[in-house]
């Protein structure tokens, strides 16, 4: 996008005023709904929460849409046909995400995996969902309305920083720490973000961004117990937890470099045609 394509001075505060509300918003509401998710087991309270505060981020995206004289297709969050399978194909490439960085971990840190007794397919199924919801969540609630509110008025990467400061800035008030907020989420935002603005979607990011939350879960490195879990070497744990945090910088690197030739693609095919 050309500098005389961007909005102008006052218009760009307009539109940080209007997404900082949106993101305002979307904390408040998720505070309100938080302590109402029900005190279940496994990740049904993933579930729930998920999807409750889902169907709130829709809401409201669908009233700030209608303030800018916008359509829901316009911010990505219009379901279409191809949808599912968008969604599919984000799952897949996140699932191989996943796959690679433990593969890289499991060459460079010479560990071993071991399968972790008592985790059976019915809560593998329900994470599923948990991580899905979430995900939609986080999508509609930063990479939809407001990446592309944003993009119009600061260009591509103006609007990936300052939402993935946002969304680091979220996980941090969160209780992660400041360096896996930055390195973890805020990387992954650009990552998700790339997604949904080569794609001009959210179906691909979601199915990403839940996979790689899942993936992550499995193999034990998302503070929960997976499928397997990596045996370390005495002495070798806190290397390994620097390992991990290089092989997924290495892999998101390769996601973002992945989509950013998407993008590109597709602006030269839409310039040509």
């Amino acid at each position: 996008m050309s500098e005389s394509e961007r909005d102008t001075v006052p218009s760009r505060w307009s539109a940080l005023g209007r997404v900082g509300l949106f993101f305002i918003s979307c904390a408040v509401m998720l505070a309100v709904i938080s302590p109402l998710t029900p005190k279940l087991s496994g990740a049904w309270p993933l579930v729930f929460l998920g999807t409750a505060a889902s169907f709130g981020v829709f809401g409201l995206t669908m009233l700030f849409v209608r303030w800018e004289g916008l359509r829901l297709r316009d911010v990505g969050a219009a379901p279409g046909l191809r949808s599912l399978l968008r969604f599919v194909v984000g799952f897949v490439t996140g699932l191989l995400l996943v796959a690679l960085s433990a593969a890289i971990q499991t060459v460079v840190g010479h560990l071993r995996w071991v399968r972790t007794p008592g985790v059976g397919l019915g809560s593998v199924i329900i994470t599923i969902l948990g991580f899905t919801a979430l995900a939609s969540r986080e999508e509609l609630a930063f990479r939809g309305y407001p990446l592309r509110r944003l993009e119009r008025s600061f260009g591509v990467w103006g609007a990936q920083f300052i939402v993935a400061a946002v969304f680091a800035l979220e996980h941090w008030v969160g209780g992660w720490s400041l360096s896996r907020a930055i390195l973890g989420a805020g990387v992954g935002s650009l990552v998700f973000g790339m997604a949904a603005i080569a794609t001009r979607g959210l179906a691909l990011p979601i199915g990403l961004h839940a996979a790689w939350n899942f993936g992550d879960s499995m193999i034990g490195q998302n503070y929960s117990a997976g499928f397997w879990k990596a045996i370390v070497e005495n002495g070798q744990a806190e290397r390994f937890q620097s390992l991990i945090t290089i092989s997924y910088l290495i892999v998101m690197g390769l996601a973002l470099l992945g989509f950013c030739v998407w993008h590109r693609q597709v602006n030269r095919i839409q310039f040509e045609a």
